[in-house]
């Protein structure tokens, strides 16, 4: 049987800054008007998602933001088939009230809504709301326990959680969120590089997203939450990587594009960011937590996006993609520097190229890839 084609998302520009923190030009704009355009450039350039980002307080370069939950929902209206996903944090919903949210928006979009859970790693947005900041591996229990409510509330007809963080007792929500035998509630997305990330992406989530990884990265990574989801015996989520993506007609100029961005690093952000970032990776219990090895340059797309390796001409860029598909990927998550121009130019020059060589794979990948599904 043939794999499934490669899916694409895009993170929404929602916040000021572009999604490099540097001083290079970003035509690129966080307002509505910009963000709604781009939507409908997206899914007509074969996009499948778009990830809303979520900032509650100014900061790191990102001094404006649009809350992603209703941005999210504004983009669905906007469009006919793109799949929005909101970025939201337990510690400062209930998953009751998103559950509701959550299937509300299923309804108006006709089934496109979708939920990334962050565990946090901004500790002071949440000392500055007032609201406790959890030991690292505690942050990823109190997700894990949110899933759990979050997929129950939608699916069953009576909710009864007893947990160390939520309660529910004979919760019950109508309407339900639109229930598919494909899709029977909205995505659960999750991300997070840390053991205690890939064990809780292997038991609850949908989908797990990683930061930008090289080929290596990748493969340990799907290995980890390949192997936590077997030990409960539930199939494994999919797998989506982060990229940032440069294509351009010689390879020169994309690398010159790469070595421009981060000359212009906007160095008191990138290190501020970098501070508040790293101390959340290194409080993993084994220092595995995201961040914890990314260098400067890393940081200056600040989920490691460079480290994919998505830079150079069209036809590079579609190698590595497919490479990636190779080792279990799923789903490409990219950023730009000029959204409207690049996103367009994805979808006219590098996703046919895509397409040819998926259509090139064997029926069935390599039993090695799949090893430990």
């Amino acid at each position: 049987m043939p794999a499934a084609p490669l899916q694409f998302a895009y993170w929404v520009p929602n916040v000021s800054g572009g999604l490099v923190t540097s001083k290079i030009e970003q035509r690129t704009d966080w307002g509505y008007d910009y963000n709604r355009e781009l939507a409908v450039l997206a899914e007509n350039n074969g996009f499948d998602y778009a990830l809303s980002q979520v900032r509650y307080m100014a900061s790191y370069g990102a001094e404006y933001q649009h809350e992603s939950t209703s941005f999210s929902l504004a983009l669905l209206l906007a469009t006919e088939r793109l799949k929005v996903i909101a970025a939201v944090h337990p510690g400062l919903w209930h998953p009751g009230v998103l559950a509701k949210l959550g299937a509300t928006a299923d309804h108006l979009s006709k089934g496109r809504f979708a939920v990334n859970i962050v565990s946090g790693w901004f500790k002071g947005e949440f000392t500055a709301l007032g609201e406790p900041w959890l030991e690292h591996d505690e942050r990823y229990r109190r997700s894990e326990e949110f899933i759990q409510a979050l997929r129950q509330i939608w699916t069953e007809d009576h909710t009864e959680l007893a947990g160390d963080f939520y309660r529910l007792r004979d919760f019950s929500l109508k309407p339900k969120p639109l229930n598919t035998a494909e899709c029977p509630h909205p995505e659960i997305f999750q991300g997070g590089n840390s053991t205690a990330a890939r064990a809780m992406a292997g038991r609850v989530s949908d989908w797990y997203f990683s930061n930008g990884k090289d080929f290596d990265g990748v493969v340990e990574q799907i290995e980890d939450v390949r192997k936590s989801a077997a030990e409960v015996g539930r199939s494994a989520p999919k797998f989506g990587l982060n990229g940032f993506l440069i294509a351009r007609d010689t390879e020169a100029e994309a690398r010159e594009t790469l070595r421009e961005i981060v000359a212009q690093a906007d160095t008191e952000a990138v290190e501020g960011f970098g501070a508040a970032v790293k101390q959340a990776g290194q409080s993993a219990a084994d220092g595995k937590g995201m961040w914890q090895d990314s260098a400067f340059e890393d940081l200056v797309q600040y989920n490691d996006g460079f480290r994919t390796g998505l830079i150079g001409t069209p036809e590079q860029i579609a190698e590595r993609i497919v490479a990636y598909k190779k080792l279990g990927v799923d789903l490409l998550l990219l950023g730009f520097l000029h959204y409207h121009e690049e996103v367009e130019y994805f979808g006219r020059r590098v996703l046919p190229l895509v397409r040819e060589l998926e259509a090139q794979l064997p029926d069935s990948e390599p039993e090695s890839v799949h090893a430990h599904a």
